[in-house]
């Protein structure tokens, strides 16, 4: 059994392609701006068989093309690594592309062996100056670039998530630290800039959570665009949603 919080077919922004998202229930970040706080409490969620997985992936194959397949999102899905290796190597089997989704601060041997059978990474980056990250994401950071570099010693290729908060991580400094710390991969597929959005915060409402990102604003598509130009000063392939 694992423990997941929703499905979602068709995704077009989780990978390559058209793509079965997995939202698995649990994480062990809690970012002021979670777009969804339901998933973090690693006791939320459902349990569902692993075979449910693979029936739904194998049953939409039709509609992944040459390109798309399954991304397991979350939540961190890297916490039920032991648990999903099972349904990664069945999907391997079935000839599905897998994609990961993770913080990147989870690494043990089964996160090791479940990567094996990962075909992408994304690696979702709040900055790289400690104390910024830690007031972010309620977690150190340390281990995300070691990540990373694990990622590129067994080859599997990254592409890196780095959602952008007005005062928070927006920088052209914070941008640089990113820059300087993560250009040199050479498994660097690109650089996904993603403008921080307000679209979860009825749900910290309907639970009764505090949005501690009350009152910061989006940013404005000019200065989406500055941040854009700031990123390909370091790396090559840079896309904005």
């Amino acid at each position: 059994m694992v423990r997941i919080h929703s499905f979602e077919s068709m995704g077009t922004f989780d990978g390559p392609g058209l793509r079965l998202v997995v939202f698995m229930q649990g994480c062990n970040f809690k970012c002021d701006y979670c777009a969804n706080p339901d998933t973090i409490k690693r006791s939320g969620g459902r349990l569902v068989e692993k075979d449910e997985i693979v029936r739904r992936a194998l049953s939409e194959k039709a509609f992944f093309g040459k390109r798309g397949g399954v991304t397991f999102s979350g939540g961190e899905p890297l916490l039920q690594a032991a648990d999903l290796l099972e349904v990664f190597q069945e999907l391997k089997e079935g000839g599905i592309h897998i994609v990961v989704d993770t913080n990147g601060a989870v690494m043990n041997d089964d996160v090791r062996r479940l990567l094996e059978y990962t075909d992408m990474v994304l690696l979702d980056v709040k900055g790289v100056d400690a104390a910024k990250h830690q007031a972010l994401a309620k977690h150190r950071n340390e281990q995300v670039l070691k990540t990373a570099k694990y990622l590129e010693e067994v080859g599997i290729p990254v592409r890196l998530r780095c959602v952008m908060i007005r005062g928070r991580n927006d920088s052209p400094e914070d941008i640089r630290l990113i820059g300087e710390t993560y250009r040199g991969l050479t498994n660097l597929d690109r650089v996904e800039v993603l403008p921080y959005h307000t679209y979860g915060v009825h749900k910290y409402e309907a639970m009764g959570w505090p949005y501690l990102l009350e009152g910061v604003k989006e940013h404005t598509p000019e200065e989406v665009d500055r941040l854009s130009e700031e990123f390909e000063k370091y790396f090559p392939n840079v896309w904005t949603q």
